[in-house]
């Protein structure tokens, strides 16, 4: 028996202890609204005492030692009329009460679009955390990746338009760096076939985004942030359906459904599939590539040419059965998820290289479990486990020995050997597996009102193993790679008032690493083993209800991923020798919402961090290799230091109009003085950081019209607004600033309009992106798709009407 898994079960048997003789003076129930559905994360408090808690995914709540004496028992939730009741309690006996919550159709209207978060208890933690309500998007054509952008502090960077590599940026940190969950469990290790720019909308219930300092209960080594994406587990009976068609020949549909009978038999179903030629205007320069022309490998410059080889779709369905609202399980699902994609690839690292056969194919076999008990054992002691593993394959293809400029003409890549094997880049038809595992446990322990005790354990295993058919001798492409983590995170938390709570936790981080490279044509192994430990506070205080200050402070690991030290087998090199980056984190927020009357409410939220890191991992672009081809590495810088601060605004009058922008400015610079094995100050001391934006924003609105043509359909109006100030591709002090390349600032513009009809039953929406066909770039200066139209159209209906 492991060491972890000895402490988690004394861990167990002494809460079980502590729980004996908490049901006196227990008052415990249900939430439902007027259609018997439960509410979760209702409110409900005993009036004369400072006692509240939430109720569960099920609508349940229990509160518990309640002192003899006549109370007035109050339950509330966001969308719903406050109901009171007058309770009698002897001290002893248990007292059963359920609650009907009649909707407030006013505060429904009026729920924000993007919120600081879906739920209080969202709202209250003591970390920095905004949340997105997916539902209030659903009828866009957006996936997750495009809802995301318009979070303040959050950039989504893509490589090029549908299914094209993506990097998150999150207030200056990047990558890995940020890490991306489902129901948290890592997305690492999902394939290619699940990536955010690849996930519709309406999967999702919320997505909440973590700044800094990431919950214990999340588990992973997340150095600048957290995504999680919540899927949707709706109560009762639900069928969410939808169709988009777009430019490009932008085809993706959408099927959501769930079942919950009254046996507890659940039943869950996600399907979706994505399709586009990816055919958008570049504009590039195009090189002569005809031998024994006057011209040849000469440029004409800036000229304007659609992409030719950049299709790309996906078909994924993720499937659960299993019961819900037992005994023994609040709710126990097995599931499978299995999805496929093919992505043609256009261009390199650099819009200067250019394919014209190069592809990638992958699919995803992933079978899953999920478990969540409440009050197991004893009262307040909460039980979550999960787990998923990938059999899938991934494939890379590179068999045509060709030469390709902008203009889609091609030659002989070797016009004197016709017959010699090559490939664009690299001869291959390299098949392998990155065989995934993950497993994370979870134990949270709430007694005497006010304290709590959280465990999580969170392992990882990666395992690739891959054979080149076109060149099976090669050892390069036969050598198996290995990496096993395991992160234990141990936390307190202490409500001190109904304003102010504090939370301390403190995690380990081990990882086992296997890579083997090649020495002289000899397979050498190197075993790497380390472990490191962390720690940090969060506390949040209301200064009055409506303001809320939040700070928090941790250190933090973050441990190299599979493919910074084995490569992406596409345009990404590998670095066996990456060491795991720290940092010293630091966050400071302030939170304040105003609802003046019936009209006008408005929200201001604002937060500054600090990042001093070190052995930073950022992206490298090296020179050209012998073939003019540049390929990527992740390496190590030895110091970097941010300093970041964000801001939202929003403003809400009535039902009929909300407007907001965000703004992020994030100073993240070089702080290696000296360079490893140098003794003079490095010409980048103090230098930004390449390749990452500083300055950055959105701004939104939308016009709301009230029973338009028919009683209860909403006819609504939509801009939003995208800004990025310029920034460097490269270190500023390698050129003067007349020879120095520059990614322009950035500017674009987006419409919809959206109908909905019979309580959102029937939806159509149209959109406009990028209405001025702005030139849009992310990473490397490689250039986003232009202006773009998409209708929509989406079926919704839930519980009892099916």
């Amino acid at each position: 028996m492991s060491r972890v898994t000895a402490v988690a079960i004394i861990f167990l048997i002494h809460l079980s202890f502590l729980g004996i003789a908490q049901d006196n003076g227990r008052i415990s129930g249900r939430v439902l609204n007027s259609s018997n559905t439960e509410i979760p994360s209702a409110s409900v408090s005993i009036k004369r005492l400072k006692y509240v808690c939430k109720a569960d995914n099920n609508g349940d709540y229990k509160l518990t030692a309640v002192p003899a004496g006549t109370y007035m028992l109050v339950a509330s939730a966001m969308g719903y009329k406050t109901q009171e009741v007058k309770i009698k309690s002897n001290g002893t006996t248990p007292i059963t009460y359920v609650f009907i919550l009649e909707t407030d159709h006013r505060e429904l209207e009026q729920i924000d679009i993007l919120g600081r978060s879906e739920t209080d208890e969202i709202n209250r933690q003591a970390y920095n955390v905004t949340a997105i309500d997916a539902k209030k998007l659903a009828n866009t054509t957006m996936d997750i990746g495009q809802a995301l952008n318009r979070v303040s502090g959050v950039r989504i960077r893509e490589n090029g338009g549908m299914g094209s590599n993506m990097n998150i940026s999150l207030n200056g940190f990047s990558g890995n760096q940020v890490k991306v969950f489902i129901d948290g469990l890592p997305m690492s290790n999902f394939g290619s076939s699940f990536q955010l720019n690849n996930i519709p909308i309406n999967f999702a219930d919320r997505v909440e985004v973590y700044r800094g300092v990431v919950p214990v209960w999340l588990g992973g080594d997340a150095l600048g942030g957290a995504i999680n994406i919540v899927t949707r587990t709706d109560p009762g009976k639900y069928v969410d359906a939808s169709y988009s068609y777009g430019s490009f020949n932008t085809h993706k549909t959408s099927f959501n459904a769930g079942f919950v009978g009254k046996s507890g038999l659940t039943f869950q179903l996600n399907a979706f599939q994505n399709y586009s030629d990816n055919n958008y205007w570049v504009d590039v320069n195009i090189e002569n590539i005809q031998k024994g022309t006057p011209t040849y490998g000469q440029y004409v410059y800036d000229q304007r040419v659609r992409q030719f080889h950049n299709k790309y779709h996906n078909e994924t369905l993720v499937a659960n059965i299993g019961v819900s609202n037992k005994k023994y399980a609040d709710q126990l699902l097995f599931g499978v998820t299995l999805g496929q994609n093919k992505k043609e690839i256009q261009n390199g690292n650099h819009m200067k290289t250019v394919y014209g056969g190069r592809e990638s194919l992958g699919n995803i076999v992933q079978p899953s479990f999920k478990y969540m008990k409440n009050n197991l054992f004893t009262e307040g002691l909460n039980v979550s486990m999960s787990g998923r593993y990938n059999l899938g394959k991934e494939r890379s293809l590179d068999t045509m020995a060709r030469k390709f400029n902008w203009a889609g003409e091609s030659v002989p890549k070797y016009p004197d050997r016709p017959n010699m094997p090559a490939g664009e880049n690299e001869l291959q038809d390299y098949r392998y597996r990155n065989n995934n595992s993950v497993f994370s446990a979870n134990v949270n322990y709430t007694f005497r009102e006010k304290h709590s005790l959280i465990l999580n354990h969170q392992f990882t295993g990666f395992n690739r193993k891959g054979y080149n058919s076109l060149q099976p001798d090669l050892l390069d492409n036969n050598i198996p790679n290995k990496t096993f983590k395991n992160i234990t995170g141990l936390g307190y938390g202490y409500a001190i008032s109904k304003k102010w709570n504090v939370n301390v936790f403190t995690k380990y981080y081990h990882q086992k690493t296997i890579s083997n490279t090649l020495n002289s044509g000899t397979i050498v192994r190197q075993d790497t083993s380390t472990g490191y430990g962390g720690y940090g506070v969060a506390t949040t205080y209301f200064i009055i209800p409506d303001l809320q200050l939040k700070t928090s402070f941790e250190r933090a690991i973050r441990l190299p991923e599979n493919a910074e030290l084995f490569g992406d087998l596409e345009n990404q090199s590998p670095n066996p020798k990456l060491r795991p980056e720290s940092s010293y984190n630091f966050n400071f927020g302030i939170a304040y919402f105003k609802k003046f009357d019936e009209s006008h409410r408005m929200s201001i939220d604002a937060n500054y961090l600090y990042r001093d890191a070190m052995d930073f991992i950022r992206p490298f672009v090296g020179q050209e290799d012998v073939n003019g081809k540049r390929k990527m590495q992740y390496i190590n810088l030895r110091k970097a230091v941010n300093n970041s601060f964000d801001i939202n605004i929003r403003y809400y009058y009535k039902s009929l109009l909300s407007l907001g922008g965000t703004m992020t400015y994030q100073n993240l610079l070089n702080n290696t003085k000296v360079e490893p094995s140098k003794i003079n100050e490095s010409s980048i001391y103090k230098n930004r950081l390449p390749n990452i934006p500083y300055t950055y924003g959105n701004f939104d609105t939308n016009v709301y019209f009230q029973d338009f043509l028919d009683k209860g359909a909403v006819l609504s109006f939509g801009y939003n607004l995208m800004y990025v100030y310029d920034f460097f591709l490269d270190w500023a002090s390698y050129a003067t600033p007349s020879a120095r390349f520059v990614v322009p600032s950035q500017l674009s513009h987006d419409l919809n309009l959206v109908y909905t009809l019979k309580s959102g039953k029937y939806n159509i929406a149209f959109e406009c992106l990028n209405f001025t066909d702005a030139k849009r770039y992310d990473n490397f200066a490689l250039q986003k798709p232009g202006r773009s139209f998409n209708l929509k159209l989406r079926y919704f209906i839930k519980n009892n009407n099916i």
